[in-house]
């Protein structure tokens, strides 16, 4: 556990004075039901509320951020670039390149299944991880990690728009266009899913002006969303 500690602060730059808040960031809920289950003497808290912390001290630093790289942005476009920014699929490609995953501490079934590299759980963590930083440091802290991870993202944005859509989510671009172009937002319906409940693949149609566009397979309702999204965005040339 020592080394996983001193791998983390490593990575986020940070000694911890409160080794029990870094640990609290590192536990998955998967970890301490397990434990709670197994009656073991060791209970701990899971990740979650400082989940919930991380997040809004993410969404303040990236918004303050743009306003501050891009003073005569629209209060629009800030809003799209600060969603791509924030989103799941953005913090979970920063956790993966960070390897917050290999220090995560997971219940079995989670292991198992590759729960260190999953999208929700790698995002999830690195938002507990910023939450862990604003309780023990305080908002500079927190602050300079994230402009630090961050530098790469927003640098791309001064490329212009075209690299701004590669950073946005399938969802959120075609819905632009679509709205745009058409006057209407796509609907998205689950129409199947098979497998077992842990490895569950869901299917999800997209229908824009009342016809059926394009279908997507994911592991999540959201990723079958983003592949139905991509494949519209495809067909009809957006």
């Amino acid at each position: 556990m020592e080394s996983d500690f001193k791998a983390v602060e490593t990575l986020l730059g940070y000694a911890f004075l409160s080794r029990s808040i870094l640990l609290q960031a590192m536990t998955h809920s998967s970890y301490a039901n397990e434990l709670a289950n197994n009656a073991s003497p060791v209970l701990l808290e899971n990740n979650e509320r400082l989940e919930f912390l991380g997040d809004a001290v993410i969404g303040l630093i990236v918004a303050r951020a743009l306003m501050e790289r891009f003073p005569d942005a629209s209060e629009g476009r800030l809003s799209r670039w600060r969603s791509s920014l924030v989103s799941r699929k953005t913090l979970a490609a920063i956790a993966a390149d960070l390897g917050v995953g290999d220090h995560l501490l997971l219940g079995r079934g989670e292991l198992r299944t590759g729960g260190n590299e999953k999208r929700s759980i790698l995002a999830a963590a690195l938002e507990a991880l910023v939450g862990a930083l604003y309780v023990d440091g305080g908002i500079d802290v927190a602050g300079e990690f994230l402009m630090t991870i961050y530098e790469p993202w927003f640098s791309s944005l001064h490329e212009g728009d075209e690299t701004m859509f590669k950073l946005m989510d399938k969802k959120t671009h075609l819905q632009e266009r679509t709205q745009s172009i058409f006057r209407c937002t796509p609907i998205y319906q689950i129409v199947d899913s098979w497998g077992p409940e842990h490895e569950k693949i869901f299917r999800v149609e997209i229908i824009i002006n009342e016809k059926v566009v394009a279908q997507g397979d994911g592991r999540s309702k959201k990723d079958a969303e983003q592949q139905a999204a991509g494949l519209a965005l495809e067909i009809l040339k957006l």
